[in-house]
């Protein structure tokens, strides 16, 4: 999953704060048996003397040291029994556990060079808390309203364009809910007000909640970050723009509304293009026909969306005026 460096940064932190957390309750309860019951202080300490007589043995003894070894493990086990049998009789089960926050990593986030589940979840929610901010809290499926899309046959269209935009709602949803880096590409196109950003945001939460790696970028701050990128490079820069080419899923709104020129045209072709090759999905919206997507930016770039996506037009009115109107 290629988190980005903020998220993973701000994930760790989490986690390192997690298990500080962790030890001081650790602490507290340690501290609260060895207050009610002595003896549990005194069989930590045997436990503590036994392991290390058992290293020394390893080292100093000659032959074979297993017999001193299964000597020491079937005595701690007598102790540690007794201690577990001393601590339930007056406290909760917890206290008589003394393991670390995560089983596998002992709270430090990697096993070995390899990210343990407990930092992925970590930063699967600092992704979740990112996305929200972007969409401004929007992104479930299940608040899609078909409602808003007339069900009356448009003669342009030959069906409703409720019946159109139920199949785009599909086809969003299997996308979404059943992410996978190999999933292949989508293309919103169609006017202002009818659902492109809403569905584009309910694919990346959806992804996103399934552990992948999503970037949202609405298209001027996505040319943006290449443009920084490219003038006035610094590690900062170059790690965002490594993102948007690593990332399992790119999602690119409303693309034509950034300011065009020649630098715009050359950076979205070299993204399409090292994303296609690499494989890696892309979902974007745009209001532009592919007529004006050749005009304002090349015929190249028009005919990778043409033929590497799956189109999705959306039709109907403007929903933001719709609720004015008290829809």
């Amino acid at each position: 999953m290629a988190y980005s460096q903020e998220i993973i940064s701000r994930a760790r932190r989490k986690l390192e704060s997690q298990k500080a957390d962790w030890e001081s309750r650790q602490r507290q309860h340690q501290q609260q048996v060895y207050a009610a019951i002595p003896r549990v202080r005194e069989i930590d300490m045997l436990l503590r003397r036994n392991m290390t007589a058992a290293a020394q043995a390893v080292f100093t003894q000659g032959g074979d040291p297993r017999a001193a070894m299964e000597q020491v493990r079937q005595e701690n086990q007598i102790l540690q029994r007794e201690r577990e049998d001393l601590i339930l009789a007056q406290f909760p089960p917890e206290y008589a556990r003394e393991e670390p926050i995560c089983p596998n990593c002992g709270g430090s986030g990697y096993v070995g060079s390899r990210m343990c589940a407990c930092l992925l979840e970590l930063c699967r929610q600092e992704q979740k808390k990112e996305l929200a901010l972007l969409t401004c809290g929007e992104g479930r499926f299940t608040d899609f309203v078909l409602e808003y899309y007339s069900d009356a046959i448009d003669p342009k269209l030959g069906v409703s364009p409720r019946a159109v935009m139920r199949g785009n709602f599909a086809v969003c949803r299997r996308y979404g809910e059943n992410f996978s880096p190999d999933k292949g590409n989508l293309l919103f196109v169609g006017g202002t007000g009818l659902g492109k950003t809403f569905l584009s945001a309910c694919i990346a939460t959806s992804a996103t909640e399934q552990g992948y790696s999503v970037d949202y970028e609405p298209a001027g701050h996505l040319f943006q970050k290449l443009e920084r990128n490219h003038f006035s490079p610094t590690p900062e820069t170059a790690a965002a723009v490594s993102r948007l080419e690593t990332c399992d899923l790119l999602i690119v709104d409303d693309l034509g509304t950034e300011l065009p020129g020649n630098f715009v045209t050359a950076a979205l072709y070299n993204l399409l293009n090292d994303r296609l090759l690499a494989g890696k999905p892309m979902v974007i919206s745009t209001n532009l026909t592919m007529d004006e997507v050749a005009g304002r930016y090349s015929p190249q770039i028009a005919s990778r969306l043409q033929g590497s996506f799956q189109r999705l037009t959306f039709v109907g009115q403007d929903i933001r005026i719709l609720k004015n109107r008290g829809f």
